[in-house]
């Protein structure tokens, strides 16, 4: 019972303190010029950006308290594996921000987060090198596992949630979801360290939502979508719950294939009657493939369609792995 009080405690915070900081954060950032245009809006207005740096405070607040439960309450877990995730996921986060201040190069954004994985390969080469796979169990990859498998997975997973975003609320809200199956994957498991990263980002981008649902008066920019998609990494190769992240980042996957086919254009749209529709008629992204679908969309409707992809396939992983 202790243990639920841990847990709501550093969620609460987390939330707590994004909140907080994100309604501090948006006139400073309007004030500061650091802005993006809200393209898919009439007359594109611009709109605070770098307001992920909100989610890094509360989820580093929630980290935090654990820790200090950890040290100072008896709320036992493997410190060492929390403190390379934090290090990864923060490595991760101030490439977001570089990125959104002065516009790193694609291939740049690409490479560094491999060293950003070193804490976690360290961690992972001293522990288990298997993933579990459902209705298979667990699958030793090894040496693999280790310096291929854990990098790439931090690499690649911070950059696909940077690719399909760009939508009012879609991000942070897809996000929640994910992070929601991922929390109760790890409280069920026991995977005491996992539910920690889950728990503490789930809090931040509940409050953080607040804002950035349409119409939004705040962006994540890179800074926070690089964040989601490495501390999505990080949980799920801290808790070798890996294969349901993959189920989770399919919407991702699909559109990173999707914009491979078409040269990785920026996507744009159309705005007609309060729809959107693939600018051209050509489709450049999984959002055109949707727009395409329903004859032109609305932007708030385009992201629920998104967000309940992404229910359904938190359905499929927790009935995977429940046994529901």
């Amino acid at each position: 019972m202790i243990e639920l009080f841990y847990y709501a405690a550093f969620g609460l915070l987390s939330f707590i303190v994004t909140f907080i900081f994100t309604r501090l954060l948006i006139p400073r950032l309007a004030r500061a010029g650091i802005t993006g245009m809200d393209e898919n809006k009439p007359g594109q207005p611009t709109v605070p950006e770098m307001g992920g740096i909100a989610i890094v405070a509360g989820f580093s607040a929630g980290m935090l308290l654990a820790i200090f439960f950890n040290s100072f309450a008896g709320f036992g877990f493997n410190l060492v594996n929390v403190l390379a995730a934090i290090i990864t996921i923060h490595a991760i986060a101030f490439i977001g921000m570089v990125d959104d201040l002065i516009s790193i190069p694609q291939w740049l954004k690409a490479v560094l987060p491999l060293f950003a994985a070193v804490p976690l390969v360290v961690v992972k080469a001293a522990g288990s090198t298997a993933l579990s796979i459902p209705f298979i169990g667990m699958v030793d990859f090894g040496i693999v596992y280790i310096f291929i498998l854990v990098p790439i997975a931090i690499a690649v997973c911070s950059n696909l949630t940077n690719m399909l975003a760009g939508f009012n609320g879609m991000e942070s809200g897809m996000a929640a979801v994910m992070f929601a199956a991922l929390s109760i994957l790890a409280l069920s498991h026991g995977q005491v360290e996992m539910s920690i990263i889950t728990l503490s980002m789930l809090a931040a981008l509940v409050a953080f939502l607040y804002f950035n649902k349409y119409p939004a008066k705040v962006f994540p920019g890179d800074v926070g979508n690089l964040t989601i998609g490495v501390a999505v990494a990080s949980a799920v190769i801290i808790g070798n719950l890996e294969t349901a992240g993959v189920i989770l980042m399919l919407p991702y996957i699909a559109d990173f294939f999707v914009k491979v086919k078409t040269g990785f254009p920026h996507t744009h749209q159309d705005l007609k009657g309060g729809r959107l529709y693939p600018k051209d008629g050509r489709v450049k992204g999984l959002v055109h493939v949707v727009m395409k679908l329903f004859k032109g969309i609305s932007e708030r409707n385009l992201v629920l369609f998104f967000i309940a992809v992404e229910l359904l396939l938190a359905a499929i992983v927790l009935a995977l792995y429940l046994r529901i």
